[in-house]
């Protein structure tokens, strides 16, 4: 290897935060050309995930920068449904092999170097009236700067509700909001006031009566979009399911 390749090798590697993928587009801000890169993989010092994406030979990659990767190529990308909610320690049962639960605005497949390491499943999910690369009430992990995007506990219990019927048992929908009693308010009003699924807001409301949580007697059923005076009325593995306004 030339000198000039060590050097840039020698700067990438004390630059590279490990546990860290890189794109092609990240390695050419340090000076590695897409052709140097494919040379370092050959030779060993790179290690090539996918078309375009690499990490450090022998490295450990990190979930929180994977999911900075992702966010970069996927509108609206976040952790949301149940695996927000346990990150923020709202959980019915821990699952002995837990599915990472990430949302974005648009089409997408997750790559395969990111679920070999991270089971996950990833869903298409146009919920709210809201930016597509800026989602309501989904910011980083605890305001931490560098951590993924995360959507708020009040975001994460309408993105269960939301799969009630489709995907998710509602015995389990309805655990999980008898434990989320101390929502705020404010944010779940403003969540339901731009949600787009009249079966979310109403199953919203209903838990909330049903279960007499705090945050429920603080909901004004008029000012939400509940859809007609008629019943939501919907068959499911869980049988009949009907929401009335």
């Amino acid at each position: 290897m030339t000198t000039t390749k060590r050097n840039k090798l020698n700067s990438l590697y004390r630059w590279w935060v490990p546990g860290t993928p890189l794109t092609s587009g990240d390695l050419a801000s340090q000076g590695i050309s897409a052709d140097l890169a494919v040379h370092y993989a050959r030779a060993g010092w790179l290690f090539r995930l996918a078309r375009g994406v690499y990490c450090r030979p022998n490295d450990t990659l990190g979930l929180h920068p994977c999911l900075i990767l992702l966010q970069r190529t996927v509108d609206g990308l976040h952790v949301g449904g149940k695996s927000a909610l346990d990150w923020y320690g709202v959980r019915h049962y821990l699952s002995q092999q837990p599915v990472l639960h990430l949302y974005g605005w648009a089409a997408a497949r997750l790559p395969d170097w990111f679920t070999a390491r991270f089971p996950a499943e990833y869903h298409r999910k146009r919920l709210f009236d809201e930016p597509p690369g800026d989602p309501l009430h989904a910011e980083p992990f605890e305001k931490r700067s560098g951590a993924p995007r995360v959507s708020a506990p009040e975001r994460a219990l309408l993105e269960v509700f939301s799969e009630v019927g489709v995907r998710q048992p509602l015995k389990e929908a309805r655990e999980l909001a008898e434990s989320a009693y101390s929502l705020r308010a404010d944010v779940l009003r403003e969540l339901l006031q731009h949600c787009s699924s009249v079966k979310t807001v109403r199953l919203c409301l209903q838990f909330g009566r049903e279960l007499s949580l705090p945050w429920a007697a603080k909901l004004d059923p008029a000012q939400l979009p509940t859809g007609s005076s008629r019943a939501w009325v919907s068959r499911s593995p869980d049988g009949l399911l009907v929401l009335k306004p």
